[in-house]
């Protein structure tokens, strides 16, 4: 018995040596707009399941993390337990969203959460928050295992905002699920500071977590999910940024995130104890321009309701990467158990898109602004002389006079109809009219859908406005623009 404890204690200590020979991911030190992962600056970009890979016992995730490294792929989203969903059948009549095989709305059998828990003689379930799940944390060092040696890193959500009753009903966090262990509060006042075992057992609950993933470098925390739909307070974020910073004590911190809205909104009072401010489903990226002064990473960390095509959420990514955001995150339904490699074929009522072909077009994005070196970029839409761009948007990410990142799309919002973004697939034949400081440039156009270059060429800058035609495209068009130490010719 005691050479067998003995192997499983050396075997657990092999399995964290990858994760621990690095600090955690972090913001790079010369420009916190991006990440430093493993020695390197980076950008993080997925097309990822509806956040149910670790609490649904049902959904393989050793094949999942398998399928996003396959496609280039470097981030996951994951709940941990405090919040789960309900499965719902489509109402054709009634309308709303459904998601079919919803990877966060296991079977009540197939969930498992951070507490021991046991079927009561009605058939209904009861956890016991003074108690550890051992079984639990084991399939999360697992998880962070598998990612980890994929290069893959997790942003482990701790809580989740309880939308209405339904949720808080099948919640560990709901005293009727608990033995009154918490107190009886409506579903409105989960996150508020004002009901001492409540918070307690939440406060417990990050502590646990925090200490339980310490040993990964490839994760960071975010607090909880859409808090600004209604009653979570300020100050209960604030507390829980402490908690975490708090819990995390030996060695270098793991970074903290803020889901702070939907859509663009500017970031009063920014908590210190946060790196990472995020939000969802916001296209145009003004966001990243909004808080950029902030000197923090800006993410988007969940997509959807912009119908089913591909080049919807293709663009999005692009487009915010493009405009200084550090992370994108597109919420991928073909991900679902039995279907772990992302092969579902999910109904047109699905609320959003995803699937092999745009995972593989995120895998371009990931690649292209891995051939630059970010830290010394940063927007310049200023290089653009607008005009001939045949209604196009442009965004440009610089370091001047050495390296230009342009992307240039038709995507826009189309308003008070659906899809809220439309795409334009018609041919388009434009012009680029740039405002380059002097000097020998080289260039490669990339057609983002196929990962394919489509032009090239070289040129000389000699202070005025030089005009590069674009080749034909539809949908969007990327250019890579680096100096040359040869003298190029006029042309293109």
């Amino acid at each position: 018995m005691i050479q067998k404890s003995r192997i499983a204690f050396l075997l657990a200590a092999t399995s964290c040596l990858g994760a621990a020979q690095y600090e955690p991911l972090k913001l790079d030190p010369t420009n916190p707009h991006y990440f430093n992962f493993r020695g390197k600056p980076t950008v993080l970009v997925t097309s990822g399941e509806h956040y149910g890979a670790v609490v649904n016992l049902d959904f393989n995730y050793a094949t999942y993390l398998k399928q996003l490294q396959h496609d280039h792929l470097n981030l996951t989203r994951v709940f941990i337990g405090s919040y789960r969903e309900i499965d719902k059948p489509h109402d054709p009549v009634k309308g709303g969203y459904t998601i079919d095989r919803n990877t966060l709305a296991p079977k009540p059998s197939r969930f498992i959460s951070p507490w021991k828990s046991k079927v009561q003689a009605d058939g209904t379930v009861q956890f016991n928050l003074h108690q550890w799940n051992p079984r639990y944390f084991a399939r999360l060092h697992d998880f962070l295992r598998q990612a980890s040696q994929r290069g893959v890193v997790v942003e482990l959500s701790l809580f989740c905002l309880m939308y209405d009753q339904a949720l808080w009903e099948v919640s560990p966090l709901n005293s009727r699920n608990n033995g009154n262990q918490t107190e009886d509060v409506p579903y409105t006042e989960v996150y508020n500071l004002q009901h001492p075992r409540l918070q307690e057992a939440e406060d417990n609950l990050v502590r646990k977590i925090v200490a339980e993933a310490h040993q990964f470098d490839n994760l960071y925390f975010e607090v909880i999910n859409e808090p600004y739909w209604h009653s979570v307070t300020p100050q209960w974020q604030r507390h829980m940024t402490s908690v975490i910073k708090e819990a995390d004590t030996a060695g270098p911190h793991h970074l903290i995130s803020q889901n702070y809205a939907n859509f663009s909104a500017h970031v009063d009072d920014p908590d210190p104890n946060v790196s990472l401010f995020d939000f969802h489903y916001s296209r145009p990226p003004n966001t990243v321009a909004m808080n950029y002064a902030l000197n923090r990473a800006i993410g988007m960390n969940e997509t959807g309701f912009d119908g089913q095509a591909d080049a919807a959420y293709r663009i999005q990514g692009w487009d915010f990467l493009t405009a200084g955001g550090a992370l994108y995150n597109n919420l991928d339904y073909s991900f679902a158990a039995g279907y772990e490699n992302g092969t579902f074929q999910y109904p047109d009522y699905t609320p959003g898109g995803g699937g092999e072909t745009l995972r593989t077009q995120l895998g371009y994005l990931i690649q292209f602004f891995n051939s630059f070196n970010l830290p010394p970029m940063s927007p310049s839409n200023d290089v653009i002389v607008v005009g001939g761009l045949d209604g196009a948007s442009v965004r440009v990410l610089a370091e001047a006079g050495k390296q230009y990142a342009i992307y240039i799309h038709q995507g826009r919002v189309a308003k008070d109809q659906k899809p809220q973004y439309e795409v334009d697939a018609q041919p388009h034949a434009a012009k680029l009219l740039l405002h380059l400081p002097p000097h020998s440039y080289r260039y490669t156009w990339l057609d983002p859908k196929s990962g394919q270059t489509v032009g090239d060429g070289v040129f000389t800058a000699i202070g005025e406005a030089h005009e590069l035609q674009l080749p034909q495209y539809r949908e969007d068009l990327a250019l890579r623009i680096l100096s040359s130490p040869e003298k190029g010719g006029k042309g293109d």
